[in-house]
């Protein structure tokens, strides 16, 4: 499918109607419209935006092996942002295991042999705005203010059409209302799971940053990606191996599976937040 604006805005029609339709219901809460809504949120619209088309551009630019390496960047920038915005203070031990994993990056992504600089610099692009949409999630998460389910909703109907601009002047909505699968069942399937599944993707990643830090999070989807780099080794047929490059993986991998030790061991203890949005309201 050669659209990936074009996916992300399904992505985002999806989780607009599933949030809308869950709070019709009364299944979940969040805050009607007001002028407030917008001030609240920025930049988090545009970091969101950013962060979904940098990283559906970039995984057709790479191998998976190579993507997921590339994304561990994201970590450090991560625990940077939160010491800057957030004023999250982590331990030498923390430090070193996330310094363990950009020494992977570095060997696996110096000695891969299928380079692509476009492909590098939409990975890249995506690390910057992944890292400051999760500390900015983090900061606007307020279960008083806009709550997890707010951010999302007003995140999806805020930058829809701004998204829809960009698929028409680049090409891309064009590319996909020419696309020849669109008779085909098991496609259309396909898509509406891929649109799904990206909603899913959007809310466990703000549910995970809601319980724990920014950084966590990171770490968590770094070490999800571990069966994904040794997969595509397998399955993707766009990797080209090299010993460096394997050698890289696998520090990433070991400095990744050291955080989340140090992590379940108790030396980042992130306060727990009272999840106030799913608190009945006689109860409140």
């Amino acid at each position: 499918f050669p659209s990936p604006i074009f996916l992300g805005i399904g992505q985002m029609a999806v989780t607009i109607m599933i949030l809308y339709v869950s709070k019709l219901n009364k299944l979940i809460h969040f805050p009607d419209f007001d002028k407030k809504i917008p001030v609240k949120l920025f930049p988090l619209p545009l970091l969101y935006v950013g962060n979904h088309i940098s990283g559906l551009s970039s995984t057709s630019k790479l191998s998976l092996p190579m993507f997921t390496v590339l994304r561990k960047f994201t970590i450090p920038l991560t625990l940077l942002l939160e010491t800057i915005i957030l004023g999250k203070q982590y331990s030498l031990s923390i430090i070193v295991s996330v310094s363990t994993i950009v020494l992977g990056a570095f060997i696996a992504a110096g000695s891969d042999l299928a380079f692509n600089l476009e492909g590098y610099i939409f990975v890249f692009l995506n690390d910057i705005f992944t890292a400051a949409n999760g500390v900015y999630t983090k900061q606007k998460m307020d279960p008083k203010e806009l709550g997890k389910y707010g951010v999302l909703f007003y995140n999806a109907c805020f930058m829809i059409i701004p998204t829809l601009i960009i698929s028409v002047s680049t090409g891309d909505l064009q590319q996909a209302t020419e696309f020849n699968e669109w008779k085909n069942v098991l496609f259309i399937i396909q898509f509406l799971l891929s649109c799904f599944l990206g909603f899913l993707l959007m809310y466990s990643t703000v549910l995970c940053s809601f319980y724990n830090s920014a950084l966590t999070t990171a770490v968590v989807g770094a070490i999800k990606n571990v069966s994904i780099a040794y997969i595509g080794m397998l399955v993707g047929g766009d990797y080209i191996f090299s010993m460096l490059n394997f050698v890289g993986l696998n520090i990433c991998m070991a400095g990744g599976l050291r955080y989340s030790f140090l992590t379940l061991s108790g030396q980042l203890n992130p306060k727990q937040p009272v999840d106030e949005e799913n608190i009945p309201q006689a109860l409140k």
